[in-house]
């Protein structure tokens, strides 16, 4: 609403829809002792209110005033305050520590755990098969392997045998073994011979024929190429000592040259040739 001209008592005023009036200062009072040099101020100097700002009392001054030089920046009112009288020091917010675990490090100490039991169970299990595998080869079987030809055409060169060592923990030699026995000239090393003679025998071969007590030796596993021809004995075989041929008699070093083994010498009965598996073989 617009004041009537030329009233010098009139007010101006500024209508907000939906909140209260604001009343303006008297136009003749806010240029009273104005400076002529400057221009007079005017109603629409005055900045606008929004409806919202109205309502929400951001910018509800009472009166206006001219500017000097520029318009007066309008700071938001302060909300009510009320005075702390307690003495009291101000509070501080509470802070919460946390650790900053999660839950993979939570879990962490129960996989470790986990992971060394059953290094442990592993370790155990290691050990004992270490253990029976030590036991088996010490008193039940070993693996070996035929070097030479001297067991040839039976066991060839290069042959790997199981050698049952238990057997003879409970038994004797008996002839037609195949027998594993340590060098009588020197222990450190370890033959394959077939035993042909047991102690109290009484052993003769002629022109490459053996005897055993008088009766021809059934050696039919002998090719024909592979006998000698050779005269040994007659000699009767001594207590605790064996009588032992490679099957080349030909080109075998064994009991005709170095002499009689005695049975701690012999490590075991060769039971099974398990390589090349084409001529696999289990030997009574």
């Amino acid at each position: 609403m617009e004041p009537p001209a030329g009233d010098p008592g009139a007010t101006a005023v500024l209508a907000v829809s939906g909140a209260d009036a604001v009343m303006a200062a008297p136009i003749d009072q806010a240029n009273a002792g104005h400076d002529p040099a400057l221009p007079a101020w005017e109603p629409s100097q005055a900045p606008a209110v929004t409806p919202a700002e109205a309502s929400s009392g951001a910018r509800t001054p009472s009166t206006w005033e001219a500017p000097a030089t520029s318009a007066p920046q309008l700071l938001p009112p302060l909300g009510p305050t009320t005075p702390d009288t307690s003495g009291a020091l101000p509070s501080t917010p509470a802070v919460t520590a946390t650790s900053g675990a999660t839950p993979a490090d939570a879990a962490r100490p129960r996989v470790l755990k986990q992971a060394s039991e059953e290094a442990v169970a592993w370790i155990k299990t290691l050990a004992s098969a270490a253990v029976y595998a030590t036991l088996i080869v010490t008193f039940g079987f070993q693996v070996a392997r035929v070097e030479g030809q001297s067991m040839a055409p039976t066991l060839t060169d290069q042959d790997r045998l199981i050698v049952n060592k238990l057997v003879y923990q409970l038994g004797e030699p008996r002839r037609g073994d195949i027998v594993m026995l340590y060098y009588p000239v020197n222990p450190d090393k370890s033959f394959v011979k077939r035993v042909i003679a047991e102690e109290g025998d009484e052993v003769r071969i002629v022109d490459g024929r053996v005897f055993v007590n008088d009766v021809p030796l059934r050696d039919d596993y002998v090719p024909e190429e592979f006998r000698s021809h050779e005269d040994w004995g007659p000699q009767r075989i001594d207590e605790g000592y064996y009588f032992v041929m490679g099957d080349h008699r030909n080109n075998s070093s064994d009991s005709r040259h170095w002499g009689l083994v005695p049975k701690k010498y012999i490590i075991g009965k060769v039971q099974v040739r398990w390589w090349p598996l084409p001529a696999a073989r289990i030997f009574d």
